[in-house]
């Protein structure tokens, strides 16, 4: 032991040598050699911390810091290493807490005062930053709002900007979105009926892909889509998939992107060079830019600008992801009425369309997400009674396993060498060929696949049969969550009415076999266009909350339903729930709790969602504390915890000492995965930054094609 730590003192008097020099890559292997010899020592990862932060490597220096601060959390310098980290990530308000920290433990430390000072500078300099790239945006749209509200006036005067209720368009128009993982729709009430909108190419769908080239240009839709085997490391689709998620939970997806996705602050985000500086975007704008592209295309429809949406989302969604579908929809430029369940949506499409009672069982399988529910039709109201689904389970897993087979059909053809596995352009191209393979494994028993990598072609077939073995495993998953539904309501199959196909992978002929032959040969539902169904929905009650009245839709309720149970953590980590899956929303329901120790004053409240009885299996949604409660014997106070759901399914919950009258409430924000209004702020100015960018360039390419006609 002796021995070993000797040689750990000289690997690092080595390091500093070699620090003193300015040769940090030597220093670098000094370092890390004296801490595979003594992983405890809290020096070294401090020196190696410095070290890294040299050579750039921000990540690995503010690990290294963490590292350091966890093994001597009394050591004043370690906290002097890690403000320097914090601010070299950009993590400002991180670093002012680590020198305050450290400050503390060591008041009169010049190196800790100089880094506090350095980044409240920096802190301040920021928020002059946004507040004035804010200002910049807001007056760029109050401008633009007042030329359309002039030219709204004018038309108004000439009688043709009225809707069928006397009240403006413009003003009451909420239009309905579905953000989908692969294509996204939008649609909206008008002239008595649903009209699904077209984009500027005529197509009633839009890929849901963000791409910038290489010079910094932005595309978005069927142009990103297009050209996403050519540069797929700058192409960002499935984003559906990681939003509202930590790192961790998207680690699966993460694997699969082409493009480069990290972690920070514990959630994932993308990370590229926009013309020639390094950027970092999170889910949310991703998802914000094609909600954006969708307010575009309403607005280019309609003639007017647009504000309000409802906006869809799977009903397995968790309360972290349709929170963080509201922040990208803000970023947008958009108010979220409502947030509806997309099988729901769909059945609203189905249920005004038809108008058809009883228990109905909507199947939804989509590009990217699953869901399953029954509902009760009856006199207008629309009842979620049970859903069920899986958010990481649809076409694109049905094409990325025909994807990982045709790899090794290909290597085989090789000679034993992968040629296609290691490089991302061609996994792009094969990803494109799979896609469309499947779209005609549809109608036809068998279709080819051709690619070229290196200028060599690779060609082969697949029947429709191999396609279905291959994703047996997949179509069973679906018809887990269709009998799980069932059991949930209580409701035999026998006495489901209708099953309505919604999501294009509903294609699928052994989808629609295995369906059938559950529901003992009942016809399936295909009379609602399955790519359409879920916007024409939000569309319908997009037009409910603005106060449109007709014939069909006077009496139209709809109830929906928390897809996943919720409560609080107890003594022994042990799930107590308060609200089960399934319960109706908007609801309220109060469960009693008490103290575990005695003479306490204060409670933590820590808010999970999952269906295990131990809290390690479920999802924490936030924490909070509870102070000023009864001062008794452990047992003896009783508190009142009370969830409270809205109708877009988002938790708000509270915590009252029946005695002392203390209280406690939070809105669930899931606060490990949750943006500051700070970080929403900059996101809202550097999406207006980059629509005027766009717009700047579409008028420079006008330009040069006038001036070429002249």
């Amino acid at each position: 032991m002796a021995d070993t730590s000797a040689k750990a003192n000289e690997a690092k008097k080595l390091g500093n040598a070699a620090y003193t020099k300015k040769d940090y890559a030597a220093a670098l292997g000094h370092f890390t050699e004296a801490i595979r010899l003594d992983p405890t020592d809290h020096v070294f990862y401090s020196n190696r911390s410095a070290c890294r932060a040299q050579l750039k490597d921000v990540d690995g220096a503010l690990a290294d810091a963490q590292k350091c601060v966890e093994l001597a959390p009394q050591w004043a310098k370690g906290y002097s290493r890690l403000g320097a980290s914090y601010y070299a990530a950009g993590e400002l308000r991180k670093s002012l807490q680590a020198y305050g920290d450290g400050l503390k433990l060591e008041p009169g430390s010049a190196v800790l005062t100089e880094g506090l000072v350095l980044t409240q500078k920096a802190l301040a300099a920021k928020a002059s930053e946004i507040a004035e790239n804010v200002r910049a945006a807001q007056q760029e749209i109050a401008t633009r709002e007042a030329t359309r509200a002039a030219a709204a006036a004018e038309a108004q005067a000439q009688g043709s900007n009225a809707g069928s209720n006397g009240h403006t368009v413009a003003e009451d128009i909420i239009v309905g979105i579905d953000l989908g993982t692969t294509f996204s729709c939008v649609s909206v009430w008008r002239d008595g009926r649903v009209q699904v909108l077209p984009n500027a190419v005529g197509e009633r769908t839009t890929p849901s892909y963000v791409a910038f080239t290489e010079e910094g240009e932005r595309l978005i839709g069927q142009p990103a889509k297009a050209q996403a085997a050519r540069n797929p490391g700058r192409t960002f689709y499935n984003i559906k998939r990681i939003i509202g998620q930590g790192y961790h939970e998207a680690l699966e997806e993460v694997k699969r992107f082409p493009f480069d996705v990290k972690e920070k602050d514990g959630k994932p985000v993308i990370n590229i060079d926009v013309e020639g500086k390094p950027r970092s975007f999170a889910p949310e704008e991703i998802s914000a830019m094609v909600l954006e592209q969708m307010k575009r295309t309403a607005e280019a429809n309609l003639g007017f600008e647009v504000k309000r949406a409802v906006i869809t989302v799977p009903a397995y969604f968790n309360d972290a992801q349709r929170r963080s579908t509201q922040t990208a929809a803000a970023i947008a430029g958009l108010k979220v009425e409502r947030i509806i369940n997309e099988p729901t949506a769909a059945a609203l499409a189905y249920g005004l369309d038809k108008q058809t009672e009883g228990l109905v069982l909507v199947f939804d399988l989509g590009g990217g997400t699953f869901d399953v529910s029954l509902l009760q039709i009856e006199g207008g109201m629309f009842k979620v009674l049970a859903t069920a689904g899986d958010t990481h389970l649809g076409g694109e897993d049905f094409d990325a396993a025909m994807q990982d087979h045709l790899i090794g059909v290909f290597k085989k053809q090789n000679k034993g060498k992968d040629v296609i596995g290691d490089n991302p352009r061609a996994c792009r191209q094969l990803r494109n060929a799979c896609e469309r393979a499947k779209r005609m494994l549809s109608s036809a028993v068998s279709a080819d696949v051709e690619i070229t990598v290196n200028g060599e072609e690779y060609n082969t077939s697949i029947s429709r049969a191999t396609f279905e073995k291959l994703n047996g495993p997949l179509f069973e998953r679906c018809l887990a969550s269709v009998k799980r539904v069932l059991d949930d309501a209580k409701v035999s199959r026998e006495l489901v009415d209708q099953v309505v196909l919604v999501g294009g992978s509903t294609r699928i002929p052994r989808v629609q076999e295995l369906l059938q032959e559950y529901f003992n040969g009942k016809q399936l539902c295909k009379s609602v266009n399955p790519d359409e169904a879920v916007a024409y929905g939000a569309a319908v009650q997009g037009a409910v909350l603005s106060g449109v009245r007709d014939k069909a839709m006077n009496a139209l309720i709809l109830v929906d339903v928390c897809p996943l149970t919720l409560g609080i953590e107890t003594e022994g980590r042990v799930f107590a729930k308060v609200v089960p899956r399934n319960t109706s929303v908007p609801c309220s329901r109060t469960r009693e709790f008490t103290t575990v120790e005695d003479y306490q004053t204060s409670v933590d409240v820590r808010v999970f969602e999952g269906e295990r009885s131990i809290t390690d299996g479920n999802h924490l949604l936030g924490e909070f504390v509870i102070s000023g409660i009864e001062r008794a014997k452990r047992g003896v106070p009783k508190i009142d915890v009370t969830f409270e759901i809205n109708v877009s399914g988002l938790l708000t919950v509270t915590a009252r000492d029946q005695t002392t009258g203390a209280n406690a409430k939070i809105a669930i924000q899931n606060d490990r995965g949750r943006h500051s209004q700070e970080d929403v702020e900059r996101m809202i100015a550097e999406a207006e930054r980059l629509r005027l960018v766009d717009e700047q360039r579409v008028r420079e390419a006008e330009q040069e094609y006038a001036e070429e006609d002249d």
